[in-house]
């Protein structure tokens, strides 16, 4: 069965986002990013909607990309270019975008695509069984610059160079003192929570709401990271510039070997 995303509305007005990919811990595919799009787009111009839950089927949030699939398009620059640029940004911009307010449950595994998905969020309520990070570096590629920028800003500088560079993994507690998550329930009561906090959130002024995102994301980018040019990084000076230069790697063989080595189910040699 192919990963897809279910939309569901319950009777208070508060909208369920559900990632499903079956056997993948909900591994985001090329068409989930599409209809995360595609569905956040619709949200935002559905006024019957207050509050949205953004959760993964199966005890587990987003384990990250469906690699599965990467294969296909990875080894080429314009292909792997179309697809955080186009596919994965896409997804998370129109997130971004919502006006809407939006609760993220997260339970088990929010790796990679996982925690990009859930830096959108505006609540970030985890189980204590949660875990978190991006160890993409086994694989052999860098994280896309938009969305380094954009998981930066939410989880910090200290934890995203150990997400990034030592490829760890922390656990809800971890990330509860890192300023990542608002808050950490028991297994059993991260659903009724997430709920409980979209009802609260759903029986407030709905375009107060709205405006309230609005304002806190003007601040948010007027108060952002320093631009790339005041890091003085050679040849690099915009995200812009970043972004035309970022998908070089895409033959390169250590690329090849990181993807290689997790389909062979085997350790990768760099």
């Amino acid at each position: 069965m192919p990963g897809t995303i279910h939309f569901g509305e319950t009777a208070e007005g508060v909208a369920v986002v559900a990632l499903a990919n079956p056997g993948k811990f909900n591994a985001m595919s090329r068409a989930m990013w599409r209809e995360l799009r595609l569905g956040f787009e619709r949200l935002q111009v559905d006024n019957s909607v207050r509050c949205v839950i953004v959760r993964g089927d199966g005890g587990h949030f987003c384990a990250g990309g469906d690699i599965s699939e990467y294969a296909g398009f990875r080894f080429q620059e314009e292909s792997l270019r179309a697809f955080h640029e186009d596919d994965v940004w896409g997804g998370l911009q129109s997130m971004l975008d919502c006006d809407v307010p939006i609760v993220a449950q997260i339970e088990g595994n929010c790796m990679g695509a996982g925690i990009e998905i859930a830096s959108c969020c505006d609540i970030r309520i985890a189980s204590t069984a949660a875990r978190f990070g991006a160890p993409i570096a086994r694989l052999g590629f860098p994280m896309a610059p938009r969305e380094t920028e954009l998981v930066l800003r939410e989880a910090g500088a200290l934890t995203v160079r150990e997400m990034l560079l030592e490829a760890a993994v922390f656990d809800a507690a971890q990330m509860l003192n890192r300023g990542f998550l608002n808050r950490i329930v028991a297994v059993e009561q991260c659903a009724p929570e997430a709920m409980a906090t979209a009802q609260r959130v759903a029986t407030l002024a709905p375009a107060a709401a709205r405006m309230n995102k609005q304002y806190i994301r003007a601040f948010h980018a007027q108060n952002s990271l320093p631009t790339l040019a005041e890091y003085a990084l050679p040849a690099i000076h915009s995200i812009a510039t970043m972004t035309q230069q970022a998908y070089r790697y895409a033959d390169s063989p250590e690329h090849r070997e990181g993807i290689a080595a997790f389909v062979e189910k085997r350790k990768p040699v760099f």
